[in-house]
């Protein structure tokens, strides 16, 4: 079998915070194909790359020259054919995100030409307010949404609350308050969940998701009453709050989307 071409480059890597990072990946002789915001694609690199250097040691690879490849949902835009943006964790115990933390502008990386996944916009009725969840690095899909698709101004109702230990690392942060202070129908609520290790105090709001939307913070701020009749709401991240999340709202009427199911509640399991 002929080896995996590293087909695509670097353009740029911004450091969010320790550990926590954007990529910026251009393909290199070959053209992006079309992609629906919300999906995913692969990237990769060998096991012959160097690891960052504060990553943990790890145990010799059987075959080092094997690509070691990882989905990741896309934060650019799928009208943008000049790069795809990356918003990655690294896991310091981890195959690949050492090495692609440990990658600089210009170096290669493989990318693949497909895209795929349900986790779109697509099933959203036009009329129906549009409400996304995520902790961590599970904002990126939603970033992917907003730049290619938000009718600022418009009609719908958009609201991003996005859960972090910390406040540095609520990564995109700039961008949605900048997007929230032009367009009257977008909303965002950044959480915490570590206050007391902040720097600088903290006047956002704290706690774990779940419990802000149970104790009604949530829908309070969201500036309107989000039902199944009006409203379809994503959820990406840490696998408990969206196994607690999906419980919850079933208790108040929503339904998880599926292939066989009709529903407005939205789920990516990726973790």
């Amino acid at each position: 079998m002929a080896p995996i071409e590293l087909n695509a480059i670097i353009a740029q890597k911004i450091e969010v915070s320790p550990g926590l990072f954007i990529l910026r990946v251009v393909p290199d002789g070959w053209e992006l194909p079309d992609f629906e915001s919300g999906q995913f694609t692969v990237l990769g690199l060998p096991g012959t790359a160097p690891r960052y250097q504060f990553s943990d040691e790890e145990e010799p690879l059987a075959d080092p020259t094997k690509i070691i490849r990882r989905a990741y949902s896309v934060a650019s835009a799928s009208q943008n054919k000049e790069f795809i943006e990356f918003y990655i964790t690294m896991v310091r115990s981890g195959s690949l995100t050492p090495r692609l933390f440990n990658l600089k502008p210009g170096d290669r990386v493989f990318l693949s030409s497909k895209f795929t996944g349900l986790f779109t916009l697509e099933m959203v009725p036009e009329d129906a307010n549009v409400i996304l969840i995520s902790t961590g690095t599970g904002l990126a899909p939603y970033m992917s949404m907003l730049r290619a698709g938000l009718d600022c101004n418009g009609p719908k109702k958009y609201l991003v609350v996005h859960g972090a230990r910390h406040s540095w690392d609520l990564g995109y942060r700039s961008e949605l308050i900048t997007i929230a202070s032009v367009c009257n129908n977008f909303k965002y609520i950044p959480a915490i969940t570590r206050p007391d290790k902040e720097h600088i105090k903290w006047g956002g709001k704290t706690g774990y998701i779940q419990d802000l939307w149970n104790n009604g913070t949530i829908k309070k701020d969201a500036g309107f009453d989000p039902k199944p009749e009006n409203t379809h709401i994503f959820l990406c991240g840490n696998p408990a709050m969206l196994e607690t999340m999906a419980v919850d709202l079933a208790k108040e009427g929503f339904v998880e989307h599926t292939k066989k199911v009709t529903g407005q509640i939205h789920l990516e399991r990726y973790w």
